[in-house]
């Protein structure tokens, strides 16, 4: 892609699933990446697996639903990297539940990472780009905030907020050279997939489930969503901001 190469990337929960793939392949197009995540342990198996590789990175342990704490983990990482060009909202938390047996508590710890995380993130970033006349925000949204999903009712209200966030801050910076885009991903093996669904019998009658609701007959892989990121990080989608993209094997078809 163009436009990447030694510019500044950071990632959060890239220790793990999505996060850890998009964080390698930004890694592979020449970007050094700051690995952040909750998670110090997992992010810098992050960090070594771009090294591998022959990328660069640094990790920073951060919590996002602490904005104090978002702010001092991008100054230290900022510090040893360099300025911000693409921040990747990616980090992200459910547990499925009838919405009418969870409480309050629930409620505010999928709000607290799922929205007011990438809010955190994003005020914390994008001051910076501003300032400096460019950069990247993309979001990894979820079709749940598109079309909605049960057991998943608020989270799929956190993600549309974040659709709607990244929309209406797209517009206050653009003229900044700053875009902000969301990627959509369907259902997705990862860890938090295993967590969500379960690993036994009945786990695997829910993913068979999902399988049959996908038109290209499988559900997403960590490697479905990296290149559309990198893109939208890139020179080649500089012409685009507010736009939500769904990858989702053709689950969700919007016009």
């Amino acid at each position: 892609m163009r436009g990447l190469k030694d510019r500044v990337a950071l990632v959060t929960g890239a220790g793990s699933g999505i996060g850890r793939a998009i964080a390698t392949r930004l890694g592979e197009e020449g970007m050094i990446v700051g690995v952040l995540d909750i998670n110090g342990e997992a992010a810098a198996q992050t960090v070594e697996l771009i090294k591998a590789a022959g990328g660069r990175a640094d990790s920073q342990v951060c919590d996002i639903t602490d904005y104090e704490n978002v702010k001092a983990g991008v100054a230290a990482i900022e510090s040893r990297i360099g300025a911000t060009w693409a921040l990747v909202n990616n980090a992200g938390w459910d547990k499925p539940i009838p919405f009418l047996k969870t409480t309050p508590d629930f409620w505010q710890k999928v709000v607290s990472i799922n929205y007011m995380g990438p809010l955190h993130m994003t005020h914390a970033v994008v001051q910076g780009m501003v300032q400096r006349g460019g950069g990247r925000v993309i979001f990894i949204a979820s079709d749940a905030g598109r079309v909605g999903s049960s057991g998943e009712v608020v989270y799929s209200g956190t993600k549309g907020a974040t659709i709607a966030f990244a929309k209406a801050l797209a517009r206050e910076v653009s003229r900044k050279n700053v875009t902000l885009n969301c990627v959509a991903p369907g259902p997705t093996n990862t860890p938090a997939m295993d967590a969500f669904v379960g690993t036994g019998e009945e786990g695997q009658k829910i993913r068979d489930a999902m399988v049959r609701g996908v038109p290209l007959g499988r559900i997403g892989e960590p490697r479905d969503y990296p290149g559309l990121v990198a893109f939208l990080a890139s020179d080649d989608a500089a012409f685009m901001t507010g736009q939500t993209i769904s990858v989702s094997g053709g689950l969700t078809m919007h016009g």
